[in-house]
Formats: C-alpha cells, structure tokens, sequence
C-alpha cells in the first residue's frame, strides 16, 4: 500500500500544511533531510488546548499528539509533493504541556509515534524524545517537531 493508502486506511485526510505563526519557516531540506519545525495540536475542530494532569487525561494526549502527526505529515507533504519519497522518520521531538503530577508523557507522544509507524511501517520506526512543560505556544497540549530521510 501507498503512504496515501495507509493514511485513509487509519481514517486520515490530511489537510493543507500549516503556516507558521511566528519568524520561522515551516521545514527546511538540507541533503537528504527535511527538519519540520513544531507543529501543535491543531486539527479539525481547532486547537486542543489543555494541560496533561490538569483536566486532560492521558488519551486526550495521545489524540492530540495523533494530530501532531497529521500535521507533520502534511507539511511533509508540502515540502515533498510525493509522501512516497520519506526514507525514515529519523527522530520526534515532543513537548507536552502537563502538571507537575503527570508522568506519562512518554505515552502522550506515542500518539504520534503509533500513527508515522502505521502509516510507513518500518521506516515510520524512530528515535525520540518527549518532554514535559509547563506551556506550549498558544496553550497547546502538545508539539512535536521532526527529522525525515528523504529522496
């Protein structure tokens, strides 16, 4: 199946790439890299905004991080035109915003990490980091920026 054809399969329509909201660009190709800058957890229904522990639960997370993905790979897309040219997801960087209590944030980011494995199988296999803090921009619950091998 096609990168296009695992994305429908899991329910996803991508929508256009985001712009950025502040003086940076939205991804940057150095040889055979595409760095993504942070995409927050905007989807449909707008930004879900919230803090993990604090009145959202660890599947609120995870169904933001899910929409970072989606994010990333639009602007995948948008950098690449053809989503069959990604090698690997080499790295993602994730940021939750969460209280002080809230532990999981490995489990957030799994969010996003389950669906760039579901939509490109091996080469959706990365390494990571996930992190907590105290804000994200414009109240998100998460961010996740990101590193692809590419043709």
């Amino acid at each position: 199946m096609s990168v296009l054809e695992r994305l429908k399969a899991a329910g996803v329509t991508l929508p256009e790439a985001r712009p950025p909201v502040a003086n940076y660009v939205p991804f940057v190709i150095t040889g055979n890299l595409l760095f993504i800058s942070g995409q927050v957890s905007t989807g449909p229904g707008g930004l879900i905004k919230g803090r993990l522990g604090e009145g959202m639960t660890l599947e609120d997370g995870q169904a933001a991080a899910r929409v970072c993905a989606v994010n990333l790979i639009a602007q995948m897309k948008a950098a690449l035109g053809d989503l069959e040219r990604v090698q690997r997801i080499v790295k993602l960087g994730g940021f939750v915003s969460a209280g002080a209590d809230f532990a999981d944030i490995p489990k957030v980011i799994n969010g996003c990490s389950d669906l760039m494995v579901e939509v490109f199988g091996d080469k959706g296999r990365h390494a990571r980091s996930a992190v907590a803090c105290p804000i994200l921009p414009m109240g998100a619950a998460v961010e996740v920026d990101a590193v692809v091998q590419i043709t």
